[in-house]
């Protein structure tokens, strides 16, 4: 017995520096982030510049996977199973906050399953018309709303997504009812928009953005609390009339539940390295976009609140969660 239990200790005393040095040396394979939406978008465009920007800081390669479908699910499903090694993280988008509230039967627990890392970017919606329609304040068009009921149509950009809700969120306050027309997604609705099929949208700076810019849309408000720098000239809702009004649209890196805190600050390091870099602050700006210095412990509460915002609203606006 004494002869066993001096090699168990021997064991553990050569253990112990081991799991030191892996976590000294980390990363010392190859990394991954799945992004649970398609390639092309700013979610892919976001995690692929952070890939390569972690590629040269790290030595080491970092792929971005793309597992998009069924709502972002298949991909965050797929974050939440992954080994908790921190080789694999994930970029998730505000629809993380809301599908718990939305669906019936998530595959995993967005409370539990993840651990939140880092929050890349936020931004709010901008609400636009197309400039045909005689509106150019908020409080025009809910009065074009009210006078001329049923005759002005939003586009849905991807069903319960954060510019879906935000739209139903205006319709409650406003006391209007302007009609939804489904999109499978921003592209789609914006390029309706512009040719005068619809007459409202609330989508993301990114797509939107660039319409504006040229005239083929006319942007009367943004969703969020306060003026982000790159939408200065534009009110938001609750300057316009609708106090309280705030939604927004994010982008947040996480890793599986349970990977070593050592793990998450390590790399939180050095994303905020790259978050700090003058190409990195362009590209959030652009997109109208505000970039984060957050701790992760900080993230968590930010998620934390998400979940619970989004959660009132859907509860207020009556929607029933799907299957």
């Amino acid at each position: 017995m004494k002869i066993i239990s001096t090699l168990i200790a021997a064991a553990l005393s050569l253990a112990a520096p081991q799991a030191v040095y892996s976590a000294e040396s980390y990363p010392d394979k190859p990394l991954r982030i799945i992004v649970p939406l398609a390639p092309g978008g700013t979610t892919d465009t976001l995690s692929r510049y952070l890939a390569q920007a972690l590629s040269q800081a790290f030595g080491q390669p970092v792929i971005v996977e793309n597992k998009p479908g069924a709502n972002n699910i298949i991909g965050t499903e797929h974050l939440a199973k992954s080994a908790p090694d921190g080789y694999t993280m994930g970029m998730l988008i505000s629809t993380h906050t809301i599908n718990p509230h939305t669906i019936k039967s998530l595959p995993y627990d967005s409370r539990k399953d993840f651990t939140p890392l880092a929050l890349i970017a936020k931004m709010p919606g901008i609400m636009t018309v197309n400039p045909n329609v005689p509106a150019t304040t908020v409080q025009e068009l809910i009065t074009l709303a009210k006078t001329k009921p049923g005759t002005l149509a939003y586009g849905q950009p991807g069903g319960l997504s954060s510019g879906h809700l935000s739209m139903e969120y205006f319709n409650k306050m406003a006391g209007v009812d302007i009609l939804s027309v489904p999109y499978k997604g921003g592209g789609p609705a914006v390029v309706d928009v512009v040719a005068g099929h619809i007459q409202v949208l609330i989508n993301s700076p990114t797509a939107t953005l660039p319409f504006v810019k040229n005239g083929k849309l006319r942007a009367l408000a943004t969703t969020g609390a306060t003026r982000p720098a790159a939408l200065a000239d534009i009110p938001t809702l609750a300057e316009s009339g609708l106090p309280g009004f705030e939604t927004y649209e994010w982008y947040g890196l996480f890793f599986p539940a349970k990977t070593p805190p050592k793990l998450v600050n390590r790399m939180h390091a050095e994303i905020m390295k790259i978050m700090a870099t003058p190409e990195m602050q362009k590209r959030i700006l652009d997109i109208g976009a505000e970039s984060s210095t957050d701790t992760p412990e900080q993230f968590a509460k930010f998620v934390a609140s998400e979940d619970e915002q989004w959660g009132r609203l859907v509860e207020m606006l009556g929607l029933k969660p799907a299957p």
